[in-house]
């Protein structure tokens, strides 16, 4: 068996619930003490919280909702590539020849995981959803205007169906619970027709984590943790992206304006638009027909393509 391979075999055997010693493991692998312990120690890089009891042994004292690929596959009609550990669900399309529009790439935990403007994306393993889709474009990437905002309304509504309310979209391209950040997208261009749609939507994730500077939720905040069905809302949210981003194809961000701006967190707020190293100050008034965003400010209503939204100052 490969290292991960290994890795993987410990951590759902101790994951049952039961304690297993060091020399049952190092028995049941038929590898060394000294290999045990590092594959532990490699488990625990992942973001899992392994106990060691000197009497008993190992044992992880929460249950893991692993991803089950079969289970996916078989109520998505799309491919679907589940590789536990990543660099990132992105890259590794981004980086794929000759897939099929609506590929998906899951995973358990991403190594290098990123959002926006070149930031990490923090994904420990088991405890959220991480997965990207392949999509091409048939009128060309030109014609993929807005589609960030179609993304996150696509989100929210699925997780309404869970019945997780609640959740409020900021622009462009973030979900968010109580003005913390619980999800984002990051689309990146393959060519000149096809592009890779990354999501990272936060669910049991409930304690600091380092490298997140701003104010983050998980949805078990929002929702009884015996509802949050990995796998079941893995399925949906593919299933929803494959039918809507068909019909985003047909009739472009205009059919869901009204959609975002009744999710829309800070419409007819006080806001201050980060560009560079600009600050424009207004009352943000949802998107347009093509997906920017509305400020009203001293100058009239104006619309911005790019840029941050921050409260910072109010």
């Amino acid at each position: 068996m490969k290292n991960i391979e290994i890795k993987l075999a410990i951590l759902k055997l101790i994951s049952k619930g039961s304690f297993f010693s060091m020399r049952a493991l190092s028995i049941r692998f038929d590898i060394s003490p000294t290999e045990i312990q590092k594959h532990i120690e490699g488990i625990r890089e992942w973001g899992i919280n392994i106990s060691y009891l000197k009497e008993k042994g190992y044992q992880l004292p929460e249950t893991i909702d692993f991803l089950n690929a079969r289970l996916i596959r078989s109520k998505i009609g799309n491919s679907l590539k589940l590789i536990p550990i990543i660099d990132s669900t992105n890259q590794y399309l981004l980086d794929s020849s000759s897939i099929k529009s609506g590929t998906v790439c899951i995973s358990e935990h991403q190594t290098k995981g990123r959002g926006r403007r070149g930031r990490k994306w923090v994904s420990p393993f088991g405890k959220n959803l991480y997965f990207s889709m392949y999509w091409k474009l048939n009128s060309g990437i030109d014609s993929a205007v807005g589609l960030s905002i179609v993304i996150a309304v696509i989100i929210v509504e699925v997780l309404s169906t869970f019945g997780i309310k609640g959740v409020k979209l900021k622009w462009p391209n973030d979900l968010c619970y109580k003005d913390r950040k619980l999800a984002g997208i990051l689309i990146e261009s393959v060519n000149k027709e096809s592009l890779v749609i990354g999501i990272g939507l936060n669910l049991l994730m409930n304690s600091t984590k380092e490298g997140i500077s701003s104010p983050w939720t998980s949805l078990i905040e929002v929702a009884d943790r015996s509802s949050l069905d990995r796998n079941e809302l893995a399925i949906a949210l593919i299933n929803a992206l494959y039918s809507e981003l068909k019909y985003y194809e047909l009739h472009g961000v205009r059919k869901f304006i009204k959609r975002w701006n009744q999710l829309d967190n800070y419409f007819g707020k006080k806001v201050i638009l980060l560009i560079g190293e600009n600050k424009i100050e207004g009352i943000e008034h949802g998107i347009n027909e093509k997906g920017a965003l509305l400020i009203k400010t001293s100058k009239g209503l104006e619309n911005y393509i790019s840029g941050e939204i921050s409260l910072r100052g109010y």
